[in-house]
């Protein structure tokens, strides 16, 4: 599937529909550490990731936008280091160039002021107004995965992103995680129009016989009655 497809899908929905949908489907996913999020309020992603290591100069980014598909989504480990701001304006201008997806940070970022007016996606744990004062030595692995938090990223991994979080979630299962979000989310928002029309959320869930059985059943949870009925609150 392209990232222009990827994109254009997920436009229309939410990490947390994607987390639902990839629960109902049993595919693992990752989420990224608390408190990552994105410089703009509006923003979605969702692409292929496109890994990379920082170990103090920027020059590893630029060199994996030279391997870029267009609506990749850079995956920036940094380490989780709040102590410099890896990317600045320069580098995010050069990724809209080469309509790169977004970028996604394991560390933070500067030129906030900037970043916001190009409009272009970009999720860290926030702002730090001085670059990297290092140049480590660099890895073997530095285009081949990227951790972020207790997880590793590669080639092989989408990502999704908005208000509510960064989710990576294995690239070959993208189509049918975005299948099930999109039946979810109609789902939803067929139980949310009823609402406003007068038919309440118990009614819809049948919430009076769901405590007739758990009063006969304790083993009767409410999930279990969700799924007997066809409800997509929870799984």
């Amino acid at each position: 599937m392209k990232n222009s497809e990827i994109s254009e899908r997920f436009s229309k929905l939410s990490t947390p529909l994607i987390a639902d949908a990839c629960i109902r489907l049993g595919v693992s996913f990752n989420i990224a550490p608390f408190g990552i999020q994105p410089v703009l309020i509006d923003c979605r992603i969702g692409g292929k990731a496109l890994p990379v290591r920082h170990f103090g100069s920027v020059d590893v980014f630029l060199e994996a936008m030279n391997e870029a598909e267009e609506g990749d989504i850079l995956v920036v480990d940094n380490n989780g280091r709040c102590d410099e701001g890896c990317i600045g304006d320069l580098i995010v201008i050069e990724a809209n160039s080469c309509n790169l997806g977004g970028i996604v940070i394991w560390g933070t970022h500067r030129d906030t002021p900037e970043l916001r007016s190009l409009g272009f996606p970009l999720f860290s744990y926030g702002s730090w107004p001085v670059g990297p004062l290092r140049v480590d030595e660099r890895g073997p692995e530095v285009f081949e995965s990227a951790r972020f938090g207790e997880y590793g990223v590669t080639r092989d991994d989408a990502v999704f992103g908005d208000l509510d979080g960064v989710l990576f979630v294995p690239y070959g299962s993208v189509n049918e995680v975005l299948q099930m979000a999109e039946s979810l989310s109609e789902t939803e928002k067929s139980q949310a129009k009823a609402v406003r029309s007068g038919k309440t959320l118990r009614e819809q869930l049948r919430f009076d016989e769901y405590l007739t059985k758990r009063k006969k059943d304790p083993q009767y949870d409410f999930r279990k009655h969700l799924r007997k009925i066809g409800g997509a609150i929870e799984e």
